[in-house]
């Protein structure tokens, strides 16, 4: 059973944009986008940091790992363990299959310095790429893969502007495993502040859930080496 999506992903404006002011706590941020083409991660001094602390919406909490602040929906568990803080969805009991993975410090704390160099390559999707985490494969493990390829993304230059106003490298890829098996794999990187947020294993009814979460991330407190 394959774990990835070929469903087009259907957004709402308004909820992005209500989820963005959630967590920033403030009407917009100093991108520094004026019609250049944008770059990854815009100057610290130009970000607006928040006003005020945020108030949860009826279907999202902020949560918060090192200073960094992001949108999570409020029927979803949150862990925090390993230097990373782990949003589960509803029937997962592991930090796996569907979860998102918010990990400050990523590449400084990866034994291969992942995603650093790897964001940009077919097989960068995991630091070892070389687990199979379909559904029917997420806990066992018991599949190899056999390649994986870049998606192409929404986002103008692969680029996501968060609540805060910096843009991160925004890459998806799909998985084939040696057991026939598909998934998808998201990742937004931060390269400068070295954050990333990491949809370990698509589950495609969160397709457009994902996105959400992502644009929502706020790093204002965030301590940067």
């Amino acid at each position: 059973m394959s774990g990835t999506s070929g469903s087009p992903r259907p957004r709402t404006a308004a909820a992005g944009a209500a989820l963005a002011l959630l967590v920033s706590g403030c009407a917009g941020g100093g991108s520094g986008d004026s019609g250049a083409a944008p770059s990854p991660q815009s100057t610290y001094s130009s970000v607006v940091a928040a006003a005020e602390p945020p108030a949860a919406t009826d279907d999202f909490s902020v949560v918060e790992i090192g200073g960094i602040r992001i949108g999570a929906p409020k029927n979803w568990s949150i862990d925090k363990a390993s230097g990373l803080l782990c949003m589960r969805p509803p029937g997962q009991d592991a930090c796996g299959y569907g979860a998102v993975q918010v990990i400050p410090h990523a590449a400084e704390n990866d034994p291969n310095t992942w995603p650093a160099e790897q964001f940009d390559d077919p097989d960068g999707w995991a630091s070892d790429p070389s687990a199979c985490r379909s559904l029917g494969t997420a806990e066992s493990g018991g599949a190899g893969v056999a390649g994986a390829e870049q998606l192409d993304v929404d986002n103008p230059q692969g680029l996501t502007e968060h609540a805060d106003g910096l843009r991160s490298h925004h890459r998806e890829w799909e998985v084939s495993c040696d057991n026939g098996d598909t998934f998808e794999v998201r990742l937004w990187f931060l390269p400068e502040s070295d954050i990333a947020v990491y949809v370990w294993s698509v589950d495609a009814q969160y397709a457009a859930l994902y996105d959400e979460i992502a644009e929502s991330m706020n790093t204002d407190d965030y301590e940067r080496d």
